[in-house]
């Protein structure tokens, strides 16, 4: 497997502040990478670095294995908000974008009113960016990051300002760009990055506490248990005062949970057969990366 991108120890400080400590991680070619982390972890100040936005106050940064090499060409960024020139349209800007990463006037043209249309903003070519709705304006954002046909794409918060409708457009884009492009976003919306992520990134307080795919992080951080459904909230608080594991209980479900050392279900489910209470839905549960995200940001 071939790294497009490896950061090695990058930091970032303002004054005496440490935004970004000593970060260390790389990029396979043709994978995506969610970066996650609490706000003023360090997210976007990482983001910038690696768009060569913001320079490094130590560490390197190599793309194919090349250090201090002008990637610029290579890289779409869209920041999580996204700025435009109100009295250019769609079709001016996204055009203004592939000229800057060095495409000639007709390439340019042409590639513009593509992507547009990929983006669903066919119809809004010529309309001035300035009457575009937050949605819209959040396509043009990625329309503006993709024309050149990067290597590396790299986005801010790409759907967070977006309705759920809005967001599950963005994300079916975003799948069809990983066939040809390697992406690393943030987001907040962990199952965003539970849908579409090969690599996880966490960062906290400006430091990587831990990196790796969905299902190692998984591994490591998972606290199996038994989920109880019940047909009323006293059952529930019955069945927590009456067996013999240790539960908790939140209105009709009831939970089992022994740190990895749960009873067989067979076990489970032969008490409850027993037990004279009324029982909807049982089922083995594994934590969410909702609950592994509160564990390594330190919150549980």
């Amino acid at each position: 497997m071939t790294a497009i991108l490896e950061a090695v120890n990058l930091t970032k400080i303002y004054a005496s502040e440490r935004a970004v400590n000593e970060v260390s991680f790389s990029l396979i070619e043709g994978t995506s990478t969610a970066l996650i982390g609490p706000n003023g972890s360090g997210k976007t100040t990482t983001l910038s670095m690696l768009a060569g936005l913001l320079q490094p106050t130590e560490g390197m940064i190599a793309f194919n294995g090349e250090k201090h090499a002008d990637v610029r060409e290579h890289i779409g960024f869209l920041p999580q908000y996204p700025q435009f020139f109100s009295w250019l349209t769609a079709l001016e800007f996204t055009e203004m974008a592939a000229r800057l990463s060095g495409m000639d006037s007709r390439s340019a043209r042409v590639e513009a009113q593509k992507t547009l249309e990929f983006v669903g903003l066919g119809e809004a070519l010529r309309k001035k960016t300035g009457t575009f709705s937050g949605g819209m304006k959040q396509r043009l954002g990625l329309a503006q990051a993709i024309v050149h046909k990067p290597k590396l794409l790299l986005l801010d918060e790409p759907v967070s300002a977006l309705d759920p409708v809005g967001r599950r457009e963005i994300m079916n884009l975003l799948k069809s760009l990983q066939q040809n492009m390697t992406i690393l976003y943030s987001t907040h919306i962990l199952n965003d990055a539970e849908e579409m992520t090969n690599q996880l990134l966490f960062l906290r307080k400006g430091q990587l506490v831990e990196q790796g795919s969905l299902g190692d992080v998984k591994a490591k951080y998972d606290s199996p248990r038994y989920r109880v459904e019940f047909s009323s909230a006293q059952d529930a608080l019955t069945f927590a005062a009456r067996a013999p594991w240790k539960v908790k209980y939140e209105g009709a479900f009831a939970f089992i949970d022994l740190n990895n050392e749960l009873p067989e279900m067979k076990d489970v489910l032969g008490y409850l057969a027993t037990s004279g209470l009324s029982i909807r839905k049982a089922e083995r549960q594994t934590a969410s990366l909702e609950e592994i995200f509160m564990k390594v940001a330190g919150q549980q």
